[in-house]
C-alpha cells in the first residue's frame, strides 16, 4: 500500500485526505484507523516532504493530519514520529511548523497521564529548543501556537524542569533568549511569560522568582520604542487580570514604574492610559493593599489625580481612562477610602464630572466610577466606608449639588434618570450604593418623581435596563426598612408599599394592566 501512495500521482491522496479534513462531524478513532489502512502515516509524511510544491498538497495534508492528531488514536502514534515532529518545527513551510507545534501539544494532551514519558520524549528530540525557535522567528500564527505547546508543557513538575532549566545560562532560558533576539523576538517571550504565569499560582511563583518579571520592567523603561513599550504594557494588562497577578506584582516596582509613566508629561497619552488602567486593575484586588507599601499606593493615586488636573474639563481617551481607573481603585475598600481621604480627596475628580453635563464618554465613565466607590460592586457589609471617608463622599455631593442648578442631590440624582439609557442604567448603580447611607436614602424618597420612575414599568425597554431598574428599586426598599422613620411617617409607609408593589411585579412584568393592542381598526360608520 505505501508503493502505492508515495510517488507518481498524488491525486488521489489529496482528494482522500481534503474529504477527511473537511469531513463536518467528529472524527472518532474508527474513521482515523480506516483512513490510515488506506494511507498509511509514512505516506502522507513522505508526500507532504517531497511533494509540497503539488498545489494544494500541503494544506490540505497539513489540514488531514491536524484532524489525525487531534483524535486519541492519532495522539497515540506521535511518539512513533518524533523524527518527523523535529524536521516539521525546522521546516521553511510556516504552515508545517504551526502543525508541528500544534502536534506537540496533542501529545501533552494525550499523555497527561505519563508526563515523565513525554519530557522524556521532548529531551531526547531536543522539541523545547526548536519550540522557542518558533516562538521567536515563527510568523505570527506559529509564534502562537508553540507558546500554547510550552504553556501545556508547563502543567508538569517534569515540564517545568525542562523550561526552567538549573543552569541559568543556558540557551533556553528565558532571560538569556530574550536578550538575544530582536524586539519582536523578546516582546513574545515577555507574552510567552505572562501565559505561563497564568498556568497555575506554583507556576506564577516559579517566574517570579526567575525574576522574569523583570524582563516586562526593563522594557517599560526602555522609551526608544513606543510599539514595543505599548505592546508590553498591553501584556503588563493581561497580566494583571490574571489570578495569581495581584499575588505577585505588587511585590516589584512595577507600581512605581506606572506612576512615572502617568506622570510624565512627554510621554505618549496612550502609554499613560495604560498606565492608569493596569494601575487601577491591580488596586482594585484589596490583596494588592497586602503586598506593597502604602506609599506606593498614594504615589499612584498622585499620579492620575495631577494628570486630572492638568486635563481639567477636556474630553477624550486619557481622561476617561483616568475616571475608569480611579472607579477600578475604588471598588476595593481601601482604595475608596484613599480616594476619598485628604483636604483635595482624588474622588472629586469622578464626583464633579459624575454630574457634569458636557461629555457624554466622560459622564458615563464617571457614574460608573462612583457606583464603585460607593460599594455597589462590594459585598454587602463592605459598602459603608470609614465614618471620614464617608463624610468625605456626602460633603463632595452635596457641594456639586449647591454649585448646579438643581441645588440638591435629589436634583442631581433625577436629571441623570432623566437622560439616555446609558446614563440612566450607570445612574441605578449609583443610587442603589448610596442609598444604603441615612442622608442619601433622605434625597431618594423625598423626591416622588425619582420613586415614580425607580417603581415604573415603561421607563425600561431592555433586559438589561429593566434589571437595573429593578435592583435599584429593591436597595431603596431594603434601605426604607431599615430605616426607624418608616412606621412613624406615613409618608414613608407610601412610599415603601409603592416600591413593595413594584417589587412583587418582578423586573420584567412592569405593567399591572397589559392587553394586547388590535393592529386593525374597525371602519367608523356614520
Amino acid at each position: 500500500m505505501e508503493e502505492e501512495y508515495s510517488v507518481n500521482d498524488p491525486t488521489q491522496l489529496i482528494e482522500a485526505a481534503s474529504d477527511f479534513a473537511h469531513y463536518p462531524g467528529v472524527q472518532n478513532d474508527a474513521s482515523v484507523k480506516d483512513f490510515l489502512n488506506r494511507f498509511p502515516l509514512p505516506v502522507i509524511i513522505n508526500a507532504l516532504q517531497t511533494k509540497a510544491d503539488v498545489p494544494g498538497l500541503e494544506n490540505t495534508l497539513v489540514a488531514c493530519l491536524e484532524r489525525i492528531f487531534k483524535t486519541k488514536f492519532g495522539a497515540s502514534l506521535i511518539p512513533h514520529y518524533m523524527p518527523f515532529l523535529q524536521v516539521g518545527l525546522r521546516a521553511d513551510s510556516q504552515v508545517v511548523r504551526s502543525l508541528a507545534c500544534k502536534t506537540v501539544t496533542c501529545l501533552l494532551e494525550n499523555f497527561d497521564k505519563d508526563t515523565a514519558f513525554v519530557a522524556r520524549l521532548i529531551i531526547d528530540f531536543n522539541i523545547y529548543p526548536l519550540l522557542l525557535d518558533c516562538l521567536v522567528n515563527g510568523n505570527e500564527q506559529v509564534a502562537t501556537v508553540s507558546m500554547d505547546a510550552i504553556k501545556k508543557l508547563a502543567g508538569s513538575p517534569e515540564g517545568m524542569q525542562i523550561i526552567f532549566p538549573a543552569a541559568k545560562d543556558d540557551a533556553t532560558d528565558l532571560g538569556v533568549l530574550a536578550s538575544r533576539c530582536s524586539s519582536l523576538g523578546r516582546v513574545r517571550v515577555m507574552a510567552l511569560v505572562v501565559k505561563l504565569f497564568s498556568v497555575s499560582r506554583s507556576v506564577a511563583s516559579v517566574v517570579y522568582r526567575s525574576n522574569l518579571l523583570n524582563l516586562l520592567e526593563a522594557e517599560v523603561r526602555n522609551e526608544k520604542d513606543i510599539l514595543v513599550t505599548l505592546s508590553v504594557l498591553e501584556l503588563l494588562y493581561e497580566l494583571a487580570e490574571i489570578e495569581h497577578g495581584t499575588d505577585f506584582l505588587p511585590r516589584t516596582a512595577l507600581l512605581q514604574l506606572l506612576s512615572s509613566i502617568i506622570s510624565n508629561m512627554s510621554a505618549e497619552s496612550i502609554l499613560r492610559s495604560r498606565a492608569m488602567m493596569i494601575s487601577g486593575r491591580l488596586l482594585s484586588d484589596e490583596r494588592t493593599y497586602s503586598y506593597t507599601d502604602a506609599h506606593s499606593v498614594r504615589t499612584v493615586i498622585s499620579a492620575i489625580d495631577g494628570r486630572l488636573d492638568s486635563l481639567g474639563n477636556q474630553d477624550g481617551d486619557e481622561l476617561e481612562s483616568a475616571i475608569e481607573a480611579l472607579g477600578q481603585i475604588g471598588s476595593s475598600l481601601p482604595g475608596a477610602a484613599l480616594l476619598l481621604s485628604g483636604s483635595s480627596p482624588a474622588a472629586r475628580h469622578v464626583i464633579n464630572a459624575a454630574f457634569d453635563r458636557q461629555g457624554h464618554g466622560k459622564q458615563l465613565a464617571a457614574l460608573h466610577a462612583l457606583g464603585n466607590i460607593s460599594g455597589e460592586a462590594r459585598s454587602e457589609n463592605s459598602i459603608i466606608l470609614n465614618g471620614d471617608a464617608e463624610e468625605s463622599l456626602r460633603r463632595l455631593i452635596y457641594e456639586v449639588a449647591s454649585r448646579s442648578s438643581k441645588l440638591t442631590p435629589s436634583g442631581l440624582f433625577l436629571s441623570i434618570l432623566q437622560k439616555d439609557s446609558e446614563i440612566r442604567m450607570a445612574g441605578y448603580r449609583v443610587i442603589s450604593a448610596l442609598v444604603t447611607r441615612p442622608w442619601c436614602l433622605l434625597e431618594i424618597y423625598s423626591n416622588q418623581e425619582i420613586i415614580n420612575m425607580v417603581a415604573g414599568s415603561s421607563t425600561e425597554t431592555t433586559k438589561i435596563g429593566m434589571d437595573a431598574r429593578y435592583n435599584c428599586c429593591k436597595a431603596i426598599y431594603n434601605s426604607l426598612m431599615l430605616s426607624t422613620k418608616v412606621n412613624t411617617d406615613p409618608a414613608l409607609a407610601g412610599v415603601a408599599s409603592k416600591l413593595q408593589e413594584a417589587i412583587g411585579r418582578g423586573p420584567y412584568l412592569g405593567r399591572k394592566h397589559f392587553e394586547a393592542q388590535p393592529a386593525v381598526k374597525t371602519a367608523e360608520r356614520f
